[in-house]
């Protein structure tokens, strides 16, 4: 990704410098990128694994740099790539991709897998996916990769250094306890038990991130679960987003910002900031004109009632600017969407970022 364009001329002068004195050091003294989570961030991992949930065919990628499909879940670039964008760095490849070697491995890696959950048993149907705990046991794989490179003690401080990204949970609804009527989780618990138990295994994630190494990490809430394309096509009546979701959502996420709190109080240190993404995707599906949308309710890509049914293939309908809707295909926000989500983690205030957000993160770590 290119650097601020209003960066001075000495900057070349010290990267010319740097890359003269050897690039792999001038790279392990940047910040490493390294994501963890579902569809919302993976880059591609999946089209490596015999799995359904993949996005590797048109028109998935359709307005990416290189116009094809990448395995991002989206029509261009995802959340992760925007980030990486703003903070002045490349975009970390999959973890599973055969370039993640040498230099490339010290940009970070994007660990995310779609349809996985907080639980190993969410997204089941999609069998060969990097459930959480695989995810976390690449993460000290790839320390040792980086260890091999840049020796054991820097690779220790690039992981400690690295800022860390994971969005996982909305699964835990859609492909678990609401995939089917009378699912298995739903008959085990009531709705407040499964979210009191999806925030405790949530809670043993972070605990894990963070006995490996992670010390500042964005954790992302779900979306307002009962307004994608897909549940206004399965459960909505009257246009109006699924009251049954949307309740799951308001429990989950105050508990779950609450339990970020409580985390960060137990280590003494902000490790752990949590990211309101209910609040910044309800700011846009509520007011979709307002942000430049005609529409939040249907999809650019799918088909059926609200472009909500299926994936988004070859033979769905496909809209000719995807700028003008929120959702690119029946779950995922279009590239547009994904900017103003990314934007509010940069600079959101408390309502949107606590306890900072991220423009603030970089500027107090650079002091450090």
């Amino acid at each position: 990704m290119a650097r601020n364009s209003s960066a001075c001329s000495s900057y070349w002068v010290i990267s010319g410098l740097a890359l003269v004195l050897g690039a792999i050091v001038h790279q392990a003294d940047a910040r490493a990128f390294l994501v963890f989570g579902d569809s919302l961030v993976d880059s591609g991992n999946n089209n490596y694994l015999a799995t359904t949930a993949r996005a590797d065919s048109y028109p998935y990628g359709i307005d990416y740099p290189t116009h094809r499909a990448t395995g991002r879940f989206s029509n261009g670039l995802n959340i992760p790539d925007l980030i990486s964008e703003q903070i002045g760095s490349e975009s970390p490849l999959p973890y599973l991709s055969p370039e993640l070697r040498g230099q490339k491995l010290l940009v970070g890696a994007n660990f995310a897998s779609a349809g996985i959950g907080i639980l190993n048993d969410t997204g089941i149907q999609f069998i060969n996916i990097i459930r959480m705990h695989r995810q976390l046991e690449y993460l000290q794989q790839y320390q040792q990769r980086v260890s091999a490179l840049i020796g054991a003690e820097k690779a220790k401080g690039l992981v400690n250094q690295a800022l860390i990204l994971l969005t996982v949970g909305g699964n835990d609804f859609v492909n678990n306890y609401y995939l089917v009527p009378y699912s298995a989780r739903s008959r085990q618990y009531d709705l407040p038990g499964y979210v009191k138990y999806l925030i405790s295994e949530y809670k043993k994630l972070l605990m894990r991130l963070y006995d490996l190494g992670a010390r500042r990490v964005l954790v992302t809430g779900t979306g307002p679960l009962g307004c994608v394309p897909a549940e206004l096509a399965m459960r909505s009546t009257n246009g109006g987003c699924s009251a049954e979701l949307q309740g799951a959502a308001a429990l989950y996420n105050p508990q779950l910002e609450s339990m970020i709190t409580d985390v960060n109080r137990q280590i003494g240190s902000d490790v752990f900031i949590a990211a309101n993404t209910h609040q910044m995707h309800a700011d846009f599906v509520s007011n979709p004109q307002a942000y430049g949308f005609t529409t939040a309710k249907i999809a650019c890509c799918g088909q059926g009632p609200y472009n909500g049914v299926g994936l988004c293939t070859l033979l769905s309908s496909l809209c000719p600017n995807r700028d003008l809707y929120a959702f690119w295909d029946p779950f995922h926000p279009s590239e547009k969407a994904n900017k103003i989500v990314v934007q509010q983690i940069m600079t959101g205030s408390t309502r949107y970022m606590k306890p900072m957000n991220l423009s603030t993160i970089m500027a107090l770590d650079s002091r450090t």
